[in-house]
């Protein structure tokens, strides 16, 4: 089938096995000092490898290749996505009386990436959230640190199976967009996310300040 899948530059590859190590699925391996693409069918299109890769040796291609199949790779691996991984949350305090009802910070609709028109008035000087799906429920105060003062786009790359990039690149390029915050959760499919808004922010020919927030599962902001 014809499909994206990455493609590693054996030339520029400098052997370090950083892409390895980031990749999830256990398609890639290093063959005599080389980073290779072993299993086409372990290959997701996601691209947690290409972030990793300090000698941009990997990028994306699409052409004729085996169908991802999750199936081999959860047998192969023995047990399953590390995102789909069940964690049960330790007990919390409860919560302080009541007072006023929680306020939406959401400043705009529609907030999925692949429904956002690229050219909107709210995009005017905006300050930039683009967040993974399962933050707005892992993380409690979602709404009072990330979506109050932003224009908020959210997506999952590992459910939508689309490449955020090319869309995110036009909105950015076409918008006077001020800054990007990307808040993602721990989890590798999350690192596509990641991936699109860096790509987007480096094709915009443009500067604008970034910053990555990683959730962890149990609702914390992790370190950098």
């Amino acid at each position: 089938m014809l499909r994206k899948i990455i493609h590693i530059d054996e030339e520029k590859c400098n052997g370090c096995g950083a892409c390895a190590a980031a990749c999830h699925e256990g398609a890639i391996e290093m063959v005599d000092g080389k980073a290779r693409l072993m299993r086409e069918n372990f290959c997701d299109g996601l691209g947690d490898c290409l972030p990793a890769c300090p000698a941009g040796a990997i990028t994306f291609t699409e052409r004729e290749a085996p169908e991802y199949d999750a199936a081999a790779v959860r047998a192969a691996k023995g047990g399953g996505c590390p995102g789909a991984a069940v964690h049960q949350m330790a007990a919390r305090a409860p919560a302080p009386a009541p007072g006023a009802a929680p306020v939406s910070r959401l400043g705009q609709w529609p907030c999925q990436i692949k429904l956002v028109p690229v050219h909107a008035p709210f995009f005017d000087g905006a300050k930039l959230l683009i967040a993974a799906d399962c933050t707005a429920y892992a993380y409690a105060a979602m709404h009072e640190t990330f979506l109050r003062g932003r224009v908020t786009l959210i997506g999952c790359p590992k459910l939508d199976a689309v490449d955020y990039s090319e869309k995110l690149t036009a909105i950015l390029r076409d918008n006077n967009i001020q800054s990007v915050t990307v808040v993602r959760m721990e989890v590798p499919c999350c690192g596509g996310l990641t991936w699109a808004a860096e790509n987007a922010l480096k094709e915009s020919g443009k500067f604008i300040p970034w910053q990555v927030v990683t959730i962890s599962v149990d609702g914390q902001i992790l370190d950098d």
